[in-house]
């Protein structure tokens, strides 16, 4: 599966962005998905994540109620609605596929993932 992420920029804090993420190449409802993010010299780390069920959601706390991530089937998109915007939210964000575990499992660690988007830049000031 080929993944596309776009929707980042460059926004004040305590505003809002929306990323999306299209899928192509394979069936969209065979994977789950989810965003990790990288800031300059840190680890990638898991943002948010929903299963193929679209049952199963989890969130790192940082995000946790400014953050909201869903699916969209019929368009093969995942999406990112991010408000609320911190300057620690400043990041290079990445949306990942993978097809393992049960139609509800999600995954926190990146090496489970197989597939990966290009990653969109998001940028907040202060």
């Amino acid at each position: 599966v080929q993944l596309q992420a776009s929707g980042g920029g460059l926004v004040q804090a305590g505003g809002s962005l929306r990323l999306s993420c299209a899928a192509s190449g394979r069936t969209f409802t065979n994977y789950g998905m989810s965003w990790f993010r990288q800031a300059p010299g840190k680890e990638r780390e898991f943002v948010s994540g929903i299963s193929r069920s679209g049952g199963t959601i989890y969130y790192t706390d940082s995000v946790k109620g400014r953050f909201t991530i869903s699916r969209d089937n019929a368009k093969n998109t995942v999406y990112l609605q991010m408000k609320s915007l911190k300057p620690e939210d400043t990041a290079v964000y990445y949306c990942a596929a993978n097809d393992r575990g049960t139609y509800n499992s999600v995954y926190r660690n990146q090496y489970e993932y197989d597939y990966w988007g290009q990653g969109t830049q998001v940028t907040v000031s202060s």
